[in-house]
């Protein structure tokens, strides 16, 4: 698949994904995104356009900064540290097209254990 054909069906399933979910000032979207070089994730309140908090690879905390499942781990655990700090225990996950397994579920799992929950 050439890389332009599977940006292509990433942002088209994100379309549709993002037809069924919003995120709020109480339960914001977790948003995720994985570059070939760098993990990021961020909670975004739809309602207003704004960011509420935001980790990636590229964050001093998370020294690894490689895509791989480990740093998407310590993106995940490192999000929900921040969320925790800003009052929030509940958010929706945008898997952002990509599919539910590797870095995604990686991510995703760190931040339940640190205290998401989705």
């Amino acid at each position: 698949m050439s890389k332009y054909v599977r940006k292509q069906t990433i942002a088209r399933l994100h379309r549709r994904i993002r037809r069924k979910i919003s995120g709020t000032a109480a339960r914001p979207r977790l948003a995720v995104h994985f570059s070939n070089q760098h993990v990021y994730a961020q909670l975004i309140d739809d309602t207003c356009g704004s960011t509420l908090a935001a980790a990636s690879t590229m964050d001093k905390s998370v020294a690894n900064g490689k895509a791989n499942q480990e740093s998407a781990a310590k993106v995940g655990a490192a999000l929900a540290e921040k969320a925790k700090s800003v009052k929030i225990e509940s958010v929706v996950f945008d898997r952002g097209g990509f599919p539910y397994h590797g870095k995604v579920k990686a991510l995703a799992d760190a931040a339940r254990e640190a205290g998401l929950n989705f």
